[in-house]
């Protein structure tokens, strides 16, 4: 890794590349009327028959605004900074003009697309296949926490398409013989946002300086800072500017509250809307790992089916915990904001912020893993007496008032007693866990299996009323919980 002297970074200032002479201010797009948009088919926005019914095999109905406005402007070759709502279908806004385009020029290491998180990667390298596979699209994904030699053997078969983060792949082109991407025809950077972060700018400068300067660029993202300007700059050519949403916001089929709460009491109300929620999936994020690990295991000791997933796992434990939650096994995901992301999981009817985030941006991305492509969902942020800056930057952010969640205090505190119990345990089975990996580990349960088998070792405990049996209360019964589920084994 080449470092630069402060008077090089002023000179030539990071992600510049060979295109900037190109750039202009981006030209916008003229958006379709919503008349039009409804008339709308891939077809008539220029996709051909073929991948059209791809993706009406997706289920995918009708273009997407984003989709409207960008594929065409893709498929004329030109570079798109795309802006839309999460949720909008900003994936198959970028990945249906690369097929068409390996449709027409099959050829290897045709497109690299950049996500910042790991999950989004595979995710995006999921639906490209999907979308691909009747004309026998290869996607392969480079992502930490995976052996660089299995990725390499892959590379060897010589995929159409790469996705992946931008350490690993600066990792294999520096360090994989014959892996090149001197004739990439397509560069995507997703959630772009947040891959110019300083965390990602040394890495994506690299790549920039050892592809074409001729291609095709894409910029996606929920949310963009005033960073556009360098991306313009750095690697795009006369772009289109394509916007169907205001700069910070989120979809209106989306119900959102807050519940203001002392801190101390946190875990009781977190556990009663487990119970108020039960018949519906849920993500829950916490601001840090331990934070998560903590109350996936409270959950899981008060019976609830809970798995975390957090940046200390392990990659393949990342993506067990994930598949569990997306088959149904687990209805509770507790996560960090390292699945705030893309993640595109139709099933979450509802999004808990256990943690009110601390970039109120990390808001509209968060909320977006529900109420995706025209569903509706349901969005709590737990608001305590540390939290309220925080909280109003989040409103000022969406230019929306929330509302209070309903519900009763009474009922919360009657889950006092259960709750203490759980953290004590919890609190135990992590240090029992420092004692069986040593002192120098990791702290916490590093995935669902060993939490599974710290509770069989701890015995099986019964968290409901005064009669073994769950508390539902009458708010509960309105919103169809049936109480604390049985554990699963």
């Amino acid at each position: 890794m080449s470092h630069k002297s402060p008077a090089d970074t002023k000179a030539q200032p990071p992600l510049a590349a060979a295109r900037a002479p190109h750039s202009r201010r981006p030209r916008r797009a003229i958006m379709p009327a919503a008349a039009d948009t409804a008339e709308r088919t891939f077809e008539s926005i220029g996709v051909c028959a073929e991948l059209a019914k791809a993706c009406a095999s997706l289920g995918w109905r009708a273009p997407t605004d984003i989709q409207c406005a960008s594929i065409p402007e893709a498929l004329k070759d030109r570079d798109v900074i795309g802006l839309a709502q999460t949720g909008s279908g900003k994936t198959g806004a970028f990945a249906l003009p690369i097929l068409q385009s390996l449709l027409d020029a099959p050829q290897a290491f045709h497109s690299l697309v950049l996500s910042p998180t790991r999950e989004l990667a595979i995710q995006i390298a999921e639906q490209f296949e999907t979308l691909g596979a009747s004309i026998g699209v290869r996607a392969s994904v480079l992502v930490g926490g995976v052996d660089m030699t299995t990725q390499a053997i892959r590379l060897g078969k010589r995929p159409h398409v790469i996705v992946g983060t931008p350490g690993r792949v600066v990792d294999h082109l520096e360090n994989t013989k014959g892996f090149s991407l001197r004739a990439l025809k397509v560069l995507v950077l997703d959630e772009a946002d947040r891959l110019l972060n300083l965390d990602f700018e040394e890495e994506i400068d690299k790549i920039l300086r050892v592809i074409p300067s001729e291609r095709r660029t894409q910029l996606f993202s929920a949310t963009m800072t005033n960073k556009v300007a360098k991306l313009q700059r750095a690697c795009l050519r006369d772009p289109v500017k394509v916007e169907v949403s205001a700069k910070y916001s989120t979809v209106e089929s989306l119900k959102q509250h807050y519940l203001f709460i002392p801190a101390k009491h946190k875990d009781c109300y977190a556990t009663f809307l487990f119970n108020e929620l039960s018949a519906s999936t849920s993500i829950v994020f916490a601001r840090t790992c331990d934070s998560t690990r903590k109350l996936a295991l409270i959950a899981r000791n008060l019976g609830f089916g809970a798995v975390p997933i957090h940046g200390q796992m392990s990659q393949p434990k990342r993506i067990a915990a994930l598949n569990k939650f997306k088959s149904g096994e687990r209805n509770i995901l507790i996560a960090t904001d390292v699945a705030s992301r893309g993640l595109d999981i139709p099933s979450v009817d509802v999004v808990i912020n256990y943690d009110v985030p601390q970039n109120s941006k990390d808001y509209v991305h968060r909320v977006g893993r529900t109420a995706r492509a025209g569903r509706s969902g349901l969005a709590v942020t737990l608001v305590t007496q540390y939290d309220v800056e925080l909280y109003q930057k989040i409103e000022r952010l969406i230019n929306k008032k929330l509302d209070k969640y309903p519900l009763e205090e009474e009922a919360v505190m009657l889950l006092y007693d259960r709750v203490n119990e759980a953290q004590r345990i919890a609190i135990q089975q992590m240090r029992d866990q420092d004692d069986r990996k040593g002192k120098g580990a990791k702290r916490g349960f590093k995935d669902d299996d060993d939490a599974d088998a710290m509770l069989r070792m701890l015995g099986k405990k019964d968290y409901g009323g005064d009669d073994g049996k769950p508390r539902v209360t009458k708010q509960s019964k309105t919103n169809g919980a049936r109480g604390f589920p049985n554990k699963r084994r």
